[in-house]
């Protein structure tokens, strides 16, 4: 994210021009963004004409500057782009005014966001900004006859791609080679600037010696790690252990990942721990909170006042920073935050054991 202004607007509210340089800082905004804010930026948009010179042929697109109040959000991740709905409050063509539109904001496309930004919101576009200094890293887990890649992104990692190679003695097998070229194939394609390579046993070093010399460009980029297993379980072991946050100086979901382990095993020892919205809210009016652990999209509904909570979630939030406590958004889209949300969506690590 690349932040090119700063300003304030009427009633006090802070003016950011910003630039999502990839699609990680489109789903940030995702979750910066709410109904109220206002969002300007260059569009385009259908205008009906009416008039003698010209049959209404339904409208034409036209270039049009709009600022809207935000009324809806919606993160298209596999368009690449971020959807933002609302009412036009101020267009380059007054005949507009008041009419609902849709900016579509993509990669590189900058925007003017106007709003009173909650702290938490923030720390997000100071992650996002700082984010953009770290280097791609690609997870390729590997054991005999299959091997997995995924992509580390600021909102968790996907599955690039999978290759199933039977080897040894079987009727169907394989030679080895055949694998790890595959998955040589696919890293050289990705072309991360830094692959962690895990997995069981002795494969996963058979493949580096294989890909050092057929892909010798990728060979500086790898560093191996030992895990049970490969797939998902070996990419969720690769975070745990802090693989990834040598090659990128703090990752999100390497974070999550350790806070959820440890949250759990504070519950599962009656430590500790707490959890669901009443009860966490009860917590930091005694102060007792150390972290505070929300997933993101339950925070947003909270907010915009779809949610069922009980409790001020706002509140919530600023008692425990009062208090000098952390406060760490959880993305839904990867496990941690989905072992979260099975939790009420909030929880807490505390500083001692409550009654």
């Amino acid at each position: 994210m690349r932040i090119s202004e700063r300003g304030y607007g009427e009633e006090g509210r802070e003016r950011l021009t910003l630039v999502p340089e990839n699609v990680d800082d489109l789903w940030h905004l995702a979750h910066v963004l709410e109904p109220g804010d206002r969002v300007e930026g260059d569009t385009t948009r259908r205008i009906q004409r009416n008039d003698d010179q010209m049959r209404d042929t339904g409208g034409q697109r036209e270039h049009v500057w709009v600022t809207l109040e935000v009324e809806d959000v919606e993160f298209a991740r596999f368009a690449n782009r971020l959807r933002v709905s609302g009412v036009i409050v101020a267009c380059s063509r007054e005949d507009q005014l008041n009419a609902h539109h849709t900016i579509n904001v993509e990669e590189h496309d900058e925007i003017t966001v106007e709003k009173h930004f909650k702290p938490d919101q923030t720390e997000r576009l100071e992650e996002a900004t700082e984010a953009a200094e770290n280097p791609d890293v690609a997870i390729a887990t590997v054991e005999e006859g299959a091997a997995y890649v995924h992509t580390v992104q600021q909102y968790g990692t996907e599955e690039y791609a999978s290759f199933t190679k039977p080897t040894g003695k079987g009727e169907y097998s394989r030679p080895r080679a055949e694998l790890f070229a595959e998955l040589g194939d696919a890293l050289s394609h990705l072309d991360a600037d830094a692959v962690i390579l895990a997995g069981p046993g002795f494969t996963k070093r058979d493949a580096r010696d294989h890909i050092a010399e057929e892909y010798r460009d990728l060979d500086d980029r790898i560093t191996t790690v030992d895990t049970s297993a490969a797939g998902d379980r070996g990419v969720h072991e690769v975070l745990k252990r802090g693989a990834v946050d040598e090659v990128q100086k703090e990752t999100r979901i390497a974070k999550e990942a350790s806070l959820i382990d440890e949250l759990t095993e504070n519950i599962a020892q009656g430590a500790k721990a707490t959890y669901g919205p009443e009860d966490v809210a009860e917590a930091a009016e005694f102060g007792a909170i150390e972290t505070l652990l929300v997933v993101d999209e339950r925070l947003r509904t909270e907010r915009q006042g779809d949610g069922d909570w009980e409790i001020d979630v706002n509140e919530t939030i600023e008692s425990v920073e009062r208090q000098g406590g952390d406060v760490v958004v959880f993305s839904a889209d990867f496990a941690p935050g989905e072992q979260l949300s099975n939790l009420g969506g909030i929880a807490a690590i505390l500083r001692y054991r409550l009654q």
